[in-house]
């Protein structure tokens, strides 16, 4: 076969994923980088207005407010997420009965929408008669019902729901890290007389060190980005008390009447909004790629 007859097999298999990187990736990237520097409603013509977007972002408390959000929702995922993901999957990586079954069950949430998962949370969270109020009364550890998706405990419920979504798919990274570790490791652990934890501590967690670092960081990744199930149960609410970044955007973007926003898309300002978060986003994980190169001096 000619050169030229391999570069047009090759030619025909990257068509489309060239097309669909420029359309889907290139563009809207160049479409954001331009339009940050206009007012521009989607309608009419766009108005060049140089750093004014920039200024008003500056000096928008919501914006920084959803920024402090986010970092609240990410920490409270990651701390809960991670931890729980790695002992599962300790667990489940054990010689148990119905393993693949349980794999199986703490895998399905992940395969199932994020819009149908946040609708039922939302029920089960209802102050008034969902049934964690009525479990919690029934079992007489409250004496009134809480009210889970008000100002005090929105951020708590829409963190727990995460983690429930996201402890699935975390926990089958890590067994495909442990799957890998050599088992005659812990042989020669047993024979030196090494118990279950310290051959956790000593074997399970450095070699698990550079699957960790590639998790830790999709997950990192994953929880500043995440929205989709906040916007479901509070729309950002109450009082903003869950707004994230990216939900912010949203709003911007596809402004819904009932979040109290215009009706009007912002997509000038929305573009600048864009670019601020993923400057943030890009930061935070280059600053953890940074730190992850010690790490494996450490495992």
């Amino acid at each position: 076969m000619s050169k030229w007859k391999r570069l047009q097999e090759n030619s025909v298999f990257l068509f489309p994923s060239v097309v669909l990187t420029l359309a889907l990736g290139i563009y809207p990237l160049v479409w954001v980088l331009r339009y940050m520097f206009y007012d521009y409603s989607g309608l009419g013509t766009a108005l060049f207005v140089g750093l004014d977007n920039f200024r008003r972002l500056a000096k928008d408390a919501l914006f920084w407010d959803s920024v402090g959000n986010t970092f609240v929702y990410a920490a409270g995922k990651l701390v809960l997420t991670l931890p729980l993901s790695l002992v599962i999957a300790v667990i489940l990586n054990g010689k148990i009965r119905g393993r693949s079954f349980l794999r199986a069950v703490y895998f399905m949430p992940t395969v199932i929408s994020t819009a149908v998962i946040s609708i039922v949370f939302y029920i089960i969270f209802n102050s008034y008669n969902g049934m964690v109020n009525q479990l919690l009364l029934q079992m007489g550890v409250i004496g009134e019902p809480i009210d889970w998706l008000g100002p005090k405990h929105a951020m708590l419920t829409v963190i727990i729901v995460a983690v429930w979504g996201a402890v699935g798919n975390y926990m089958l990274l890590f067994l495909a890290g442990l799957q890998n570790i050599p088992t005659d490791l812990y042989e020669s652990a047993s024979i030196d007389g090494a118990n279950a934890r310290q051959k956790f501590w000593y074997i399970t967690i450095p070699m698990l060190g550079p699957v960790m670092q590639i998790i830790i960081m999709l997950a990192i990744i994953a929880s500043l980005k995440g929205y989709e199930s906040i916007m479901v149960m509070t729309e950002g609410g109450p009082i903003g008390k869950t707004e994230v970044m990216y939900l912010y955007l949203y709003k911007l973007l596809f402004p819904v009447a009932s979040t109290g926003n215009s009706v009007v898309q912002q997509f000038g300002y929305g573009s600048a909004v864009a670019f601020a978060t993923a400057l943030i986003v890009g930061t935070i994980t280059a600053v953890y790629y940074y730190l992850s190169r010690k790490m494996n001096k450490v495992f």
